[in-house]
């Protein structure tokens, strides 16, 4: 499970990649810099695995390099969705094809197809849907 409240206060993410991202990800970023600790190992499992058991946010969204994002979505986003959604998190896929939306409600139109992910507790994921807000793009609520 996601630890209660969010749990630490961790981000985890490639910041080698920020100058290609969308600017209200490269703000909730830049936010959780002041008092969240980087931990990024660089394996999706591992990231994901230190993020059920102690809490924080995965993020490896799309950018301008890779607008679809580089994760594939059958072996890699949707599989890792079920578990931090069935954990008591959130899978979002961020800004991707025009909308914020679930992990879990894509549909694969290609065996290799791949999305961005945004995955943790509901705290942190919030934050960064806060700042998509702020750009006046509608996020769903996570309430």
């Amino acid at each position: 499970m996601i630890p209660e409240g969010g749990g630490k206060k961790i981000y985890s993410c490639n910041e080698g990649n920020s100058v290609h991202w969308d600017v209200p990800i490269k703000d909730a970023v830049d936010n959780f810099k002041g008092e969240y600790a980087a931990r990024y190992v660089g394996s999706m499992v591992a990231d994901i695995h230190r993020t059920l058991l102690y809490g924080g946010i995965y993020i490896y969204p799309a950018d301008k390099k890779n607008p679809k994002g580089k994760l594939r979505c059958l072996y890699e986003g949707i599989p890792m969705a079920m578990i931090i959604e069935q954990a008591g998190g959130v899978a979002s896929t961020g800004m991707f094809e025009g909308k914020i939306q679930r992990v879990l409600d894509l549909v694969p139109d290609d065996i290799h197809c791949k999305c961005p992910i945004i995955m943790g507790g509901s705290r942190d994921v919030q934050r960064v849907y806060d700042e998509y807000t702020k750009q006046g793009i509608k996020c769903p609520d996570l309430k």
